[in-house]
Formats: structure tokens, sequence, C-alpha cells
């Protein structure tokens, strides 16, 4: 298996190289040469199987003959024994026809985890014979940050920093990061939004000296690790429902993109996906692009939901390089109009192919509190302000093409927002030990300016000291 640029001015390279790089050194996203393909009967032979087995089953495609299979199953047993319950992803039926995808058992209580657990453990390993130590620079918008800490902190080989917007996550996803003591973590506020977060990483990668200098990777969405990681419960949630004998469609709360996308991945790998329904909040760029093919930054707002509060998602840039029909030219273009331009006019064609599997919403805040109060009352259900933009999205879908069964992610346990959980229901989401645990830990926290040079002196100064 072969990994290219979106932007096809770098060199393909293999699955390790491709982990550990991160962003390609042409500013594109890897992507491989040809998805891998499942077949239906291998399909229909993941239900009821235990989640790591289909796990290092799916990521075996992505990684070809550089781990051996039986180090994969060894990995993914590991990852997935981290989570509280026993299939790691758990699906609920709320009503004939609609269902929820549970994502957030793992140790920091988010979707990340899913990805994250095993990604730290293919670092790993990819790094025991070769006596590097990587800086890992991870921009969050909350859960990323938190998930990327707790499964990399005191891992060798790997020193972790993580950049959040100061003043725009919640304390609780804040605390799953700043509460890690070990000599290989750091955290940063930055005094800007998530999308200047995200800036910052990628002109730190851009500069290919400094990138050796400080042996620089990623563990962001950018990361094709990450997305096939995510396309794992897809198959399994698919499955469960009856794939391949009938189609499946998801609800996907969206930021950066990666969630959907992987549900995307999927469906080129084979899967019967009849549709993703990708739920955005106000920070809607998604939502607009599929519906009204411009993709336009605009200016990141608030909301109760913050880890969807970005403009500038970059996975769209790996959907738009399947879409234009794999033309590193014409998505280089693109991407590279959109620095100046701030935007995107999809052509005919690539709208044509956007909406052939996708179709989008956008929840405004009162939709979002009232779909939480929705939720309990009529499944019994508390859910997070994430999960509830996606649960209205699905509840008022008009466009579902067919009976599908539509699977909900939920993606963030309620005791992440209690504030916002709280304040459209009534009732405060009882805190899970790993909440409790870090409620009353000192915090440690550096704080910079949305600037990159601050950004380049303090990993230089971390490098110099960190393990």
């Amino acid at each position: 298996m072969r990994y290219v640029s979106t932007r096809g001015r770098a060199p393909a390279i293999g699955f390790t190289e491709a982990l550990l790089a991160g962003l390609a050194p042409d500013g594109g996203l890897y992507v491989p040469e040809a998805w891998p393909q499942v077949s239906q009967a291998e399909i229909a032979g993941f239900a009821g199987r235990p989640y790591a087995a289909v796990a290092a089953d799916i990521l075996g495609r992505f990684v070809g003959d550089e781990i051996a299979p039986a180090d994969m199953a060894r990995m993914c047993a590991e990852a997935y024994a981290t989570f509280d319950h026993a299939a790691v992803t758990p699906l609920t039926q709320l009503a004939p026809g609609h269902f929820m995808l549970e994502l957030f058992h793992g140790p920091t209580l988010a979707f990340k985890d899913v990805a994250m657990q095993i990604l730290s453990r293919l670092y790993e390993h990819a790094l025991a014979a070769s006596g590097r130590t990587l800086t890992i620079v991870c921009a969050t918008s909350g859960d990323t940050g938190g998930a990327a800490v707790e499964a990399f902190a005191g891992r060798p080989g790997v020193r972790i920093v993580a950049l959040f917007p100061e003043g725009r996550i919640s304390e609780v996803q804040r605390r799953f990061m700043t509460t890690a003591r070990n000599n290989n973590v750091r955290c940063i506020a930055i005094a800007g939004d998530f999308d200047d977060c995200q800036a910052l990483v990628k002109a730190l990668f851009q500069d290919a000296a400094f990138a050796r200098e400080v042996d620089l990777s990623g563990v962001n969405s950018i990361n094709i690790a990450r997305i096939a990681a995510q396309c794992v419960y897809y198959f399994v949630a698919a499955a469960a429902l009856g794939a391949p004998g009938r189609p499946v469609s998801f609800a996907v709360p969206t930021g950066n993109f990666g969630d959907a996308l992987a549900g995307h991945v999927a469906g080129l790998m084979g899967l019967p996906v009849e549709r993703i329904l990708v739920a955005t909040n106000a920070n809607d760029i998604v939502a607009r692009a599929v519906k009204e093919g411009l993709y336009r930054r605009g200016r990141a707002v608030a909301t109760q939901s913050p880890a969807m509060d970005i403009q500038v998602a970059s996975n769209f840039e790996r959907l738009y390089f399947d879409a234009c029909g794999r033309d590193p030219a014409a998505t280089a273009r693109a991407f590279q109009g959109f620095v100046q331009s701030d935007e995107i006019i999809l052509p005919d064609g690539v709208l044509d192919a956007v909406r052939g599997r996708l179709g989008a919403a956008s929840i405004s805040e009162p939709a979002t509190q009232a779909a939480m109060a929705a939720a309990l009352a009529d499944t019994g259900l508390l859910i997070d302000p994430h999960t509830a933009v996606a649960y209205a999205a699905a509840m008022d879908d008009q466009g579902a093409p067919s009976d599908a069964p539509m699977v909900i992610l939920s993606t963030a346990h309620p005791a992440k927002f209690p504030d916002a959980v709280t304040a459209a229901t009534g009732v405060s989401p009882s805190a899970p030990p790993a909440v409790a645990a870090r409620a009353s830990l000192d915090e440690r926290i550096d704080r910079l300016e949305v600037d990159v040079g601050s950004v380049k002196a303090y990993l230089r100064a971390f490098v110099r000291v960190a393990p």
C-alpha cells in the first residue's frame, strides 16, 4: 500500500512514513493510491466479531505488509481494552429506524479516543527500532488534545504538544490535557480560535527545515491513520444493522470533517453507506459547501458545541480530491487559491460527486438546546451538545432517499459539557471517574499569541529539555 499527496508534488510513501509524517511536504494530505476494498462477504462476517478484531482487519488493509498481522491484532486488543464497554462503540436504538452509536466510552470520553488509542501504539511500534524522538504537535478544538495527551503521555519516542484556543473549550475538555504531569507533555493556550491553532500547525509543517530540526509529526485528522481507524466503527455499526444486506445512513456532527470523511471512505471501500448527513453548528462551512457549492471561510463563532467551532475543515481537501477524479493539480489549485481568496467554488462535477453520498444541515443554538431536551424526553438519554447537533439534523431530515436505518454518531459524553447539558435539560450529568479524578488536580498551561515564530521558539526549547 502506497500513499500519495492530494496535491501531487510529494513522492509516494509507505504507511509508516505517512503515519509519522502527518502532513505531506507539499502541503497536501496523504491518501492511499487506491482505497482498500472490503467484499460483501467480508462485511457480513464482521457481524458479531469483537471490535478489536474488526479493527485489526480494516487497519491491516491500510498497512499492507509493513506490520505483521499478529502485531496489529495485539495492538488493537490493547487499544480497545482501555474502553469501558465490551462493545467499544455500542449501538442503542432510539426509535424505529433510528439508532445512536456511542463513541464516548474511551479514556477521555470522546470519539477521538477510538483513533488515538491505536495511533499511539502504531507510533510506538514504528519508532521502537529507530531511536528517533518525534515532536507531535496537535491543534485541538477540545477533544483531540485530551485524547492525544492520554494516549501519548509517558510513551517513549514522542513529545506531545497540544495547542488549544484559550477560553473556547469546556473546563472538562481542558483538564483532560492540562492535568497531565508527564515530562513529554506540554499544553499551550493560544489567544485565538481553533482555526488559528490549526493554521499554526500547518505553518510549522510547511517550514521543512524546522520540521526536520524538531522531527515534527502530527496526529490531527490530517494524519491518514486517524481516518483509517475511524472507518472501523462505520463497518461495525452497519454490519450489526444488516449490512451488506441493507444500506445504512449516518448523521455525523462535523467540525474538521474527519469523522464524516471516514464514513465516506468506508463507502468507497465497499460498505453500503446510503448517505452521510453532515451536521454542523453555526460554523457551517461544510454544510454550505454541500448545499450551495461554495466552500467559503467565515470567522469561527463560539457555540455550546465548541469542538465544531471550525471554519476551515482540513479533511474537505481529501473529499475534494476524490470528487474531482483524484486530480492533484486541480486539488492544489483549489486549496492554494483558498489561502488567498478564502473560498472555493465547487465545479459542477465535483459538487455532483460530493452530493452523491453527502447531505447537510446547519443547526442553530436554540435548535441544539431543544434537541438535548427532546432526546431526554423521548429516549431518556442525556446527550452532549455535539451529539445534539446530529440528533436535530437526523430527526428533521427530509432528504432521506429510502428507509435505510439512520445512525446518529454520539461523539462525547454529556459530562464533558455539564453547563450546556444542564441549561438545556435541567439535569446535571453525573461525572464519571475520569472527570472526577481530574477536577481537583493542578493544571499546567503555557500561553502564546497567534505567532508562528513564538511557537517555533517554544518547541525548540521543549526539544532541548524533554526526554
